[in-house]
């Protein structure tokens, strides 16, 4: 039994403590949080972008809370920590845990100093911790099946991958600290796009030519992004595009089109349940499970690596980190 601990009990911290209370073979021992007091509150807010399940406020109740990391590490008697402050302190949260010995889960994106993320990268590897970054497309189901039938070449050759990712501002947490350049949380490039980036570069590697094109909002300079991405060699072009630069009322929706050379294949969390697939002048529809199960899934995976002693190859540190390098790719065209 696996014993862990959540730092950050926002929108995120709560999708991990629904997940981990649920997860065989582990046993959510702590929370940290600078607002105690408020956790109740925040159980009977309504946080984020979607729904990610439900905690019954009596499985906390048994839970040990503490307002600061160190407390909980000299106290609580863990063997992970997973990481859901927003992005200024993952880096500093992320050693603190390693340097007395801890497994790690970090929320994306692993930190906006790339410097930093290498420092991280060698202080795990020598120390000897697990440490991932949590990308969660890569485990959600819609996203897994297309992955599949690009690797298969089901559908033929993929020609042509659009990714798209649009948010209304964000309300509530950190988010609402309206703070130019990068934000508390690298803006809608490094903290929403970067699912998409992130998945791009999981299927493909880093592309030959970045076109990028941004836009300002109130949280950053980077809250709407353009992107054209192109993989000479392949002969392939993928289009990211996506931002929060709407009103805060505007229902969240992602999504792709990957065009093949026998098939159009769509999905989007507007009609979450189906993946269509157009052949021809054919359509049909294939079922998609909840968008949700990628974070049950991210957080099963890595405490199964944890239980086997094994290195988390579908999401290792060292992509994470060429994610953020990618990022700044975009800025820098």
């Amino acid at each position: 039994m696996k014993k862990v601990a959540i730092v950050g009990f926002g929108f995120m911290g709560m999708t991990h403590a629904s997940h981990l209370l649920n997860l065989k073979g582990v046993k959510l021992n702590a929370i940290v949080d600078q607002d105690l007091k408020g956790i109740d509150a925040k159980l009977a807010s309504k946080t984020g972008n979607f729904s990610t399940g439900g905690i019954d406020p009596k499985a906390l109740a048994r839970i040990q809370k503490f307002s600061s990391l160190g407390e909980c590490l000299e106290k609580s008697d863990i063997d992970a920590v997973h990481i859901c402050v927003h992005t200024d302190l993952h880096a500093e949260l992320a050693s603190q845990a390693m340097k007395a010995g801890k497994h790690v889960f970090l929320e994306k994106p692993m930190t906006l100093d790339v410097q930093k993320g290498e420092a991280l990268i060698t202080l795990a590897n020598k120390k000897g911790l697990l440490f991932m970054v949590g990308h969660v497309l890569r485990f959600m189901p819609s996203y897994r099946l297309l992955k599949r039938w690009i690797d298969s070449g089901e559908f033929g050759k993929l020609t042509f991958l659009s990714m798209t990712r649009f948010s209304g501002l964000p309300a509530w947490g950190q988010w609402k600290e309206k703070r130019r350049d990068f934000g508390s949380s690298g803006g809608a490039l490094f903290d929403l796009l970067i699912h998409d980036i992130d998945f791009v570069n999981y299927l493909f590697g880093s592309p030959d030519t970045i076109e990028s094109r941004m836009m300002p909002g109130l949280l950053s300079n980077y809250d709407f992004i353009d992107a054209w991405w192109t993989y000479h060699a392949a002969g392939l072009k993928v289009k990211l595009e996506g931002g929060n630069v709407f009103q805060t009322g505007l229902p969240f929706q992602a999504g792709y089109i990957a065009n093949f050379e026998n098939a159009s294949i769509q999905f989007t969390t507007l009609f979450p349940d189906i993946i269509k697939i157009a052949e021809g002048e054919n359509l049909r529809e294939v079922p998609a499970s909840d968008g949700t199960d990628g974070f049950f899934n991210e957080i099963e995976y890595f405490h199964q690596c944890l239980h086997h002693g094994a290195a988390p190859i579908e999401c290792t540190p060292v992509s994470s980190l060429e994610t953020i390098k990618l990022c700044y790719r975009h800025i820098e065209v």
